[in-house]
């Protein structure tokens, strides 16, 4: 094995893991220290974000063959959140429907209606097609969308290169 490649997948493994972690950790932070709720969609953006920080870590220990199918999977992964992030903005944005099932719930079973009813008056109900905040003019998916796709371009180039 090149020294060189070898150095190279551990460094793509190592910033893989370390920045899926700290976008992970922010957006925990959001949620529970902030308040914001996250959507059916945001929600679905940070599955990838919890498949690349263990893939990232395997990346970093195993060897050459391993690394480099871990992060062309991380890769791929990261790839479907930005490709989510990309939607998401755009339905914040106007430029197509969001989901419809977004925001929603199957509903109450009619023997748990009162407490149904007593939960209404605390839960909030999150929308797709509204984006909950704002940072230099874009929204959370759309952050997302261009964290993921650097990532998933972190790991792809590591993979794929000699």
């Amino acid at each position: 094995m090149n020294t060189a490649a070898a150095l190279r997948l551990k460094t793509a493994g190592l910033w893989l893991a370390i920045l899926s972690a700290a976008t992970l950790a922010a957006v925990l932070v959001m949620q529970y220290g902030y308040g914001y709720a996250p959507c059916k969609l945001c929600l679905t953006e940070r599955l990838p974000y919890y498949a690349a920080l263990p893939l990232g870590l395997i990346a970093l220990f195993a060897p050459e063959r391993l690394a480099r199918i871990a992060l062309g999977l991380a890769a791929l992964g990261l790839l479907y959140s930005a490709g989510i992030g990309v939607y998401h903005a755009g339905a914040e944005w106007g430029f197509w429907p969001g989901p419809t099932d977004c925001g929603g719930g199957t509903g109450a079973n009619p023997g748990q209606v009162g407490d149904f009813l007593n939960a209404l008056q605390t839960t909030k109900v999150v929308d797709c097609s509204v984006a909950a905040l704002r940072v230099l003019g874009v929204s959370l998916a759309g952050w997302n969308a261009l964290v993921a796709f650097l990532l998933a371009s972190l790991a792809g180039t590591a993979a794929v290169r000699r």
